[in-house]
């Protein structure tokens, strides 16, 4: 375990689990850590079917550290290649074995798109007084954008209107409308979510890995100009540092309880 991360292999399947309390921030530290086991896993033979997890089951991770974003230098020149965290979340949407987030508390911003950027998403419904998954891209409200490809994952996934309405109304959507919007696969209910998702898991491991590999590549054929885009979002997001009032914006969320358990726990709320 390092930063809030541990993996364990077994039967082919490679589990991640976050474990940052209290509300599984993606620290710069834990992003790096991240970064470097999907590297490695993407080239393990071992390994057949990755599986994305939290150890926290209010959070899957919150979002990424807006205090380390107010650290960005401003003014940065144009790129034209991938930045770390796009490519981190490349590797999870191209490597050849099958990538998988299991969401049973809340996810955003960064964290959304990671698990985004995963092959399939599964998530947890309410269940006594926990509310079950809920996902939120609240950058828009800080005065930024989505840019670790939550703009291109979200538009490929749930197509332009509601890509629109989570990008820039920054609000808390649940299991269920994810679900019925393409977000994520299925809504299953607590006790039903792992048994589906460790049997999918089995299955796919045992299957032969050349033909899984073959059956991934082919299907992302049918996503176009991916790099590009991703290398065009970022250059936005570097824009968005500039603007008038993005710092101002990033402070007062933080001011108002974001980054805390409570505050987080009521992000789409913290906005209004």
């Amino acid at each position: 375990m390092g930063a809030g991360v541990k993996v364990s292999i077994g039967g082919g399947i490679a589990r991640v689990v976050f474990d940052h309390p209290p509300i599984n921030l993606f620290t710069f530290e834990q992003f790096i850590e991240t970064a470097r086991i999907v590297e490695e896993l993407a080239v393990d033979d071992t390994v057949r079917v990755v599986l994305l997890s939290s150890a926290n089951p209010d959070f899957f991770i919150a979002h990424f550290d807006v205090e380390a974003i107010l650290t960005f230098p401003p003014g940065q020149p144009p790129t034209t290649e991938l930045g770390p965290y796009h490519r981190m979340c490349e590797t999870l949407r191209t490597m050849p074995k099958t990538t998988i987030a299991v969401i049973e508390g809340r996810v955003g911003g960064g964290g959304s798109e990671l698990a985004s950027s995963c092959d399939m998403r599964f998530a947890a419904l309410p269940h006594g007084d926990h509310p079950g998954a809920l996902f939120n891209q609240p950058e828009v409200a800080l005065g930024i954008i989505p840019g670790g490809s939550g703009t291109q994952r979200l538009s490929r996934l749930l197509g332009r209107s509601r890509a629109m309405e989570v990008v820039l109304g920054c609000d808390d959507i649940d299991a269920r409308t994810a679900e019925s919007w393409g977000w994520i696969n299925r809504a299953l209910p607590h006790d039903e979510l792992w048994p589906f998702v460790e049997r999918m898991a089995r299955r796919i491991a045992s299957f032969p890995a050349h033909a899984v590999a073959e059956a991934k590549a082919s299907v992302l054929r049918a996503e176009k100009d991916v790099e590009a885009d991703l290398i065009a979002e970022w250059n936005a997001f570097a824009r968005c540092l500039d603007g008038v009032g993005t710092r101002d914006a990033m402070l007062k969320f933080l001011a108002d309880g974001g980054q805390t358990r409570d505050g987080e726990l009521r992000l789409g709320a913290l906005f209004d």
